[in-house]
């Protein structure tokens, strides 16, 4: 196997023979409408739901911080601060689990004032647990107290909210027998492990056929040894679910070619309708994306995705960080898909509404330069991040400057400048200056927007600006003698 480097670090492969890829990509980058929606989405809602949210990362009062990755992994607490007998003792949840304040309209409704455009919601985690009544499994809500259909409650919601739905999917699964993170070897793992396989299929397909509105599915829990060794089996997958319903749209998450490249073949092709790895990070620049679709799936926390139940001592990003993120995304056409963790009883936390609710109403006042805007082909800017639509370009200012001028730089062989701007919000006009810096060596115009002292704001703002005809003065100045 040809070793890569990280494609979140760095799209340079390492050295290495070029090698032939059989279980590349099945599609390449689409146009259709499934993914123009995709691009136009901005911003999304992401859902951790589970037994998990029951604990909220303690048990008995005991935090689960030292022996557990985050909240939703608390299945896999190790070491002396762990229970006895714990796997047990969590595979039992089922049997108290009982959403009762959990109102999935109220969620689509909350979603919907936030400006989300698709939500992400997690069918199964890698506890196994199913939160729809599958025909395959024993372990579900219908085998719990609940005995609801959850994941129809949440797509019948969203759907008639206008939000999409993609389908959480978890292939790693801590419950069912067959399940094994290396290379099955003797006879009794590989029988176990073809179970584990034809169950995945079963659960994927089920899916697909009781909830028609969904749009794509987002997979987790691919990473083990199990699962890369297993190529032939998800390529033929894939090609099954894309032919079960047409327009799906899969992430790159999915699955690896026949040399254990994952996302990304061995030959940099990605693998998947758009790149889900920017998980908790971004693109560093727009060129290294290289034109592939993406979004970002952020916690509001530093890692819990699901309920926390105690989260002294840990940052909590603000809707003003939450503005930053989106409009950093939205420069570079990438989605910002925001997570929310409800408790067990299905209710979101105070914190979560409250940003939930600051964020949509700046949405809602500015989503001219979220939604159908994307990148712009001009320098970065320190102030903030620039979005445009062809006739208009967007300034979201997080960082104003003190002297009040809003200055950016345009190529010498602009064909379209700033002719025009106005504060997105309220539609104050504002001075556009073209301005002549008179720096030698520098083929750029500079276009200066005046913000007005009295503007006064606690959060970010937006400007527009109308694109017209350049017809810049530009003086004819002897060069600098060196």
């Amino acid at each position: 196997m040809t070793p890569v480097a990280s494609p979140w670090t760095s799209r340079r492969r390492l050295d290495g023979p070029a090698q032939q890829v059989a279980y590349g990509p099945l599609v390449s980058r689409r146009d259709d409408e499934a993914m123009r929606r995709f691009r136009r989405y901005g911003l999304g809602q992401f859902i951790h739901f589970g037994l998990y949210s029951i604990l909220g990362n303690e048990y008995q009062g005991v935090s689960a911080a030292e022996g557990a990755a985050a909240p939703e992994w608390i299945r896999a607490w190790r070491g002396p601060s762990a229970p006895e007998g714990w796997p047990d003792t969590y595979d039992r949840l089922n049997e108290s689990f009982d959403p009762a304040e959990l109102d999935a309209e109220a969620w689509a409704r909350q979603a919907k004032r936030m400006g989300a455009r698709y939500v992400i919601f997690t069918t199964k985690h890698h506890d196994g647990f199913a939160l729809w009544p599958s025909e395959h499994s024993d372990y579900t809500v219908a085998h719990s107290p609940c005995e609801r259909d959850l994941v129809g409650e949440v797509v019948d919601a969203y759907t008639a909210e206008g939000i999409d739905v993609f389908l959480y999917f978890s292939v790693l699964d801590w419950h069912h027998p067959g399940y094994i993170g290396s290379v099955p070897s003797d006879a009794a793992e590989k029988q176990g492990w073809q179970e584990f396989l034809d169950y995945t299929r079963a659960q994927l397909l089920e899916l697909l056929d009781r909830y028609p509105a969904a749009r794509g599915l987002w997979f987790d829990g691919t990473w083990d040894e199990s699962w890369i060794a297993s190529y032939e089996f998800t390529h033929r997958l894939e090609r099954e679910l894309r032919e079960r319903r047409p327009g799906l749209i899969i992430g790159s998450r999915f699955r690896n070619d026949e040399h254990g490249a994952r996302h990304f073949d061995s030959d940099g092709a990605l693998l998947g309708d758009y790149e889900q790895g920017w998980e908790r990070k971004l693109p560093e620049s727009f060129e290294m994306l290289a034109g592939n679709d993406w979004d970002c799936a952020m916690t509001i926390g530093p890692n819990a995705w699901g309920y926390m139940r105690d989260t002294r001592g840990q940052y909590q990003k603000t809707a003003d960080d939450l503005i930053d993120l989106l409009m950093r995304c939205r420069s570079m056409n990438g989605n910002l898909v925001v997570n929310f963790g409800p408790d067990g009883t299905g209710r979101m936390t105070e914190h979560e509404s409250d940003v939930a609710e600051q964020l949509g109403a700046w949405v809602s006042a500015n989503g001219e330069a979220v939604y159908d805007a994307g990148h712009v082909d001009l320098d970065r800017t320190g102030m903030g991040w620039l979005t445009g639509t062809g006739e208009r370009l967007f300034l979201t200012v997080i960082n104003r400057p003190v002297n009040g001028v809003a200055r950016l730089r345009f190529p010498s062989d602009a064909e379209r400048m700033p002719v025009a701007a106005r504060l997105l919000e309220s539609g104050r006009a504002l001075e556009v200056r073209l301005t002549d810096l008179g720096f030698d060596l520098d083929a750029a115009l500079y276009c200066d927007i005046i913000i007005p002292s009295d503007l006064t704001t606690d959060r970010a703002f937006v400007i527009e600006l109308v694109l017209g005809e350049a017809s810049p003065t530009v003086l004819d100045r002897i060069d600098a003698w060196m």
